[in-house]
């Protein structure tokens, strides 16, 4: 573990994590919503400091990423742990947990790094859940990945606050952020903010990265040709008609297991509609 970054201390061993919006006021002993910062006698750590729960090489495709290193691998690092509670989470066996419920491997980032070479990766990518909440891991990787020639990618769902963004994002080269749905779906599915999710977009794009989106479509939640238009309108006006969007197929997993798949026609409708505002719209996880 690593005492963690971007956190203030309160009175009688409480703190407060900053790192997200989510803002955890953590008593002594306890962790944060994500389920793996705890405050230990007053002090904040991250549990999953080198300790990865999923480890992999992976085509850069499958992140989705269509427009950024074509045809390389990648190598793609999670832990335990998430800042949202999504109740349709496909990855829910890893960002509902502790590092201690679904186990971990030690891995320094350098030897990160050195595996990534080995492997002839051509990138890092922060991925299967989310990697805000795994900060520390992830810019000390980073730095080293810059400094070896490769280059770093979070898979996100966008959900950090602005200080610990910009100290970040000037080493990451790409990222796909989910646009999970409206305010009503977030407040009700995610426990988030959409609005902070659009405004850390607004600043990625601003810092240089690389951007694709993905749209999770979910029968009768998120799926309406209105919510389509105003995302893929969104996308137009605040990050360019050429930026990627990935429409994706939802299997019914976790606290959401009682719905039907999404049909191939519903995603084949969105696509149609996606592409009056945007010139690269893809249909995945078919």
């Amino acid at each position: 573990m690593k005492e963690a970054k971007f956190y203030k201390k309160l009175k009688n061993r409480i703190v407060q994590c900053e790192l997200c919006p989510v803002n955890c006021v953590i008593n002594d002993g306890q962790r944060g919503n994500c389920h793996v910062r705890k405050n230990i006698s007053g002090k904040l750590y991250s549990m999953v400091y080198g300790r990865p729960s999923a480890v992999a090489i992976d085509p850069i495709e499958k992140k989705p990423l269509f427009h950024f290193l074509p045809e390389t691998r990648t190598y793609s690092i999670g832990t335990a742990g998430c800042n949202f509670n999504c109740m349709f989470c496909q990855n829910y066996t890893l960002s509902q947990y502790n590092e201690e419920e679904i186990g971990y491997k030690e891995l320094s980032p350098e030897r990160a790094v050195e595996e990534a070479q080995r492997n002839k990766c051509k990138s890092i990518s922060y991925t299967y859940n989310e990697p805000t909440i795994f900060w520390e891991y992830v810019y000390d990787i980073a730095k080293i990945t810059k400094r070896k020639g490769l280059k770093n990618i979070m898979i996100t769902n966008g959900y950090i606050n602005l200080e610990p963004l910009k100290k970040l994002y000037p080493l990451i080269d790409a990222v796909n952020v989910d646009m999970k749905g409206n305010t009503e779906f977030y407040n009700k599915l995610c426990r988030g903010d959409i609005e902070i999710v659009k405004r850390n977009l607004i600043e990625i794009k601003k810092i240089g990265c690389h951007i694709e989106i993905t749209n999770l479509l979910i029968p009768g939640y998120n799926d309406t040709d209105e919510e389509i238009e105003d995302m893929a309108s969104w996308i137009l006006e605040n990050l360019g008609k050429d930026t990627p969007l990935h429409l994706s197929r939802f299997f019914p997993l976790y606290k959401m297991a009682g719905l039907k798949a999404t049909p191939i026609a519903t995603l084949e409708r969105a696509k149609k509609i996606a592409l009056n505002y945007l010139n690269k719209v893809y249909i995945g996880n078919i």
